[in-house]
Formats: structure tokens, C-alpha cells, sequence
């Protein structure tokens, strides 16, 4: 990984309270970056944001943003801006990942999901994308999923959320390149946090596919780092045997994961176990309960 110290950056993450953001915001802190931690949790994020400023000594602010709602998340990147003297990076963190069969989710699960998963990517894409446009110098980077690149029962709208953000990220690596402006897409396999709490990894995917929150943010910190645009899976090698098997047909695909055992790994989640995270993430905010309303 590159070793360049990211002293001066500004960088804002979304989702940042807790996972792959807060350990990111750590990593990021520890090369001398300024850090806005931005959540839908305010008090979580402001306590994140104090830790990572205590222990690293550089500037670290945590705000309040609902990605759903595009006032919410101009306001946050400009009280980013002010708080950290300038803005050089925007991480499209913030992401949930319900499970269960297709046909029994419900409509507002769906939604919440493109809401946060899908909308919230673009919407900070193209917001912070036509600040860094306007200057000339900018780096976006959006966090994906291996499921961005293959598919799994049991997380079926969540892995069409992640191929529209590889889809999204692919296009805009070659739109915004010659405007100044860098595009990252990180996809995550299996990450030690919340978000696979009451989901069981067989041997494989705990062999290539099982990592920690700083696994990815090394990864965007190395991009970052070295202004390297495109696609990277995290780990290499997992994103490496599933980008094997893609030429293959798609029932003789679904074979050998089935064979493989992969295809249990996200539907036959315990609920019970993931009830708290449902809970924290499948809440629609009044405000956007409203304008579902009067829609």
C-alpha cells in the first residue's frame, strides 16, 4: 500500500458513525487527514468523531445527514467544507443490507433500500462531483459490494442497489475523469460488522471472502492515496474468483454455487439475531414518510 502522507486532505464520509466509515475516518485521521463524519445517527456520529480527534490529534467533526434527502446532504457537505477549511474527498459509505426472501419484503423495505442505497450514492455524487468539477480537482469514491459484481438469494434488491452503483461508478470513472475529478468504486465481500450480523459464511467465504472494516479502509485509503480511479474488489481474492466465474453460463454458475454453498450464506439469515440492525436501518425518517404520503 502506498505510504503518502494525506496531510491537508478533507474528506467527508457518509455512514460514518460506526463500520467501515468510523474505521476508515480512523485511518484516514491517522495519515493526518481532516475527517467529516457525517450519519443519520447525530449523537453516535459526534461521539465517533470525538474518539478519532482524541486519539489522533487532527481535526475530526461529526454532522448530521440523512442521504435520502438532498437538502440534508448539501447542508452536510457544506458544513463540511466550513469545518474542515475546504473539501477534497466525498466516501459514499452510508448502505443497509436487509435479508429475507423477495417475494416477502415489503415495498418500504425495497424503497429504503434505493433510497440510502441507490439515491444517496448519486446524490452525493453529483453534488459533490459539480463542486470538485467547478475547480478542477476532486476524488469520489462509492462503496459497492461484490454482490455489484455477482448475486445472491436472500439479498436480492440490495445486490440490484450494489450493481447500480458499480454501474454508476464505471460510467462516472470515464465522465468525470477529464473534468479533474477521480472515481473510486470499493466493493466489499463479507465484512466483520453489523450489517452481517445473524448471517453464517461457510469455510470458502471465511477462507476469501471474510474481512474487517479496516480491510476496506485501507483499500480507500490506498486509493485516495495514490488518486487511482476504477473499480477494486476487497479482497482481491475473493472479487477475483467471483470475476472468474462470471464468463461461465449463468445456470452453470448458479450450480456451482450452489455446490459451493454459497447460495445459503444470505438466505438462511437468523432474523432474530438481526433484528436489532433491521430495526436501526428499515426506519424511514418523518420527513420523507410524509413525502411518501403525499405522493
Amino acid at each position: 500500500m502506498s505510504n503518502k502522507d494525506l496531510t491537508g486532505k478533507k474528506i467527508a464520509i457518509t455512514g460514518g458513525a460506526r463500520g467501515i466509515g468510523a474505521a476508515t475516518a480512523r485511518l484516514l485521521a491517522d495519515r493526518g487527514a481532516a475527517v467529516a463524519l457525517g450519519d443519520i445517527d447525530a449523537d453516535l456520529v459526534d461521539e465517533t468523531a470525538a474518539s478519532i480527534a482524541a486519539a489522533t490529534g487532527v481535526r475530526v467533526v461529526g454532522l448530521k445527514v440523512d442521504v435520502t434527502d438532498r437538502d440534508s446532504f448539501a447542508a452536510f457537505l457544506d458544513e463540511a467544507d466550513e469545518g474542515l477549511g475546504g473539501l477534497d474527498v466525498l466516501i459514499n459509505n452510508a448502505g443497509i443490507m436487509p435479508t429475507g426472501e423477495f417475494l416477502d419484503e415489503s415495498d418500504a423495505v425495497t424503497d429504503r433500500q434505493l433510497d440510502i442505497n441507490v439515491h444517496g450514492v448519486i446524490t452525493g455524487s453529483k453534488l459533490a462531483g459539480r463542486r470538485f468539477a467547478a475547480r478542477g480537482s476532486g476524488h469520489i469514491v462509492n462503496i459497492a459490494s461484490v454482490a455489484g459484481i455477482s448475486a445472491a438469494p436472500g439479498v436480492a434488491v440490495y445486490c440490484a442497489t450494489k450493481h447500480a452503483v458499480v454501474g454508476l461508478g464505471a460510467a462516472l470513472h470515464q465522465e468525470l475523469a477529464p473534468k479533474g475529478v477521480t472515481v473510486t468504486t470499493i466493493a466489499p465481500s463479507f465484512v466483520n460488522t453489523e450489517l452481517i450480523a445473524g448471517l453464517s459464511p461457510n469455510w470458502l467465504v471465511r477462507q476469501i471472502g471474510l474481512v474487517q472494516p479496516e480491510d476496506v479502509g485501507n483499500a480507500i485509503v490506498d486509493a485516495i492515496a495514490r488518486k487511482r480511479g476504477g473499480f477494486r474488489a476487497v479482497p482481491k481474492v475473493g472479487g477475483a474468483f467471483l470475476k472468474a466465474l462470471m464468463p461461465l453460463p449463468e445456470n452453470l454458475r448458479n450450480g456451482l454455487y450452489g455446490a459451493l454453498g454459497l447460495q445459503h450464506v444470505t438466505l438462511d439469515s437468523d432474523e432474530s439475531v438481526r433484528a436489532a440492525y433491521r430495526d436501526r436501518t428499515e426506519k424511514t425518517t418523518p420527513a420523507k414518510a410524509a413525502a411518501k404520503g403525499r405522493s
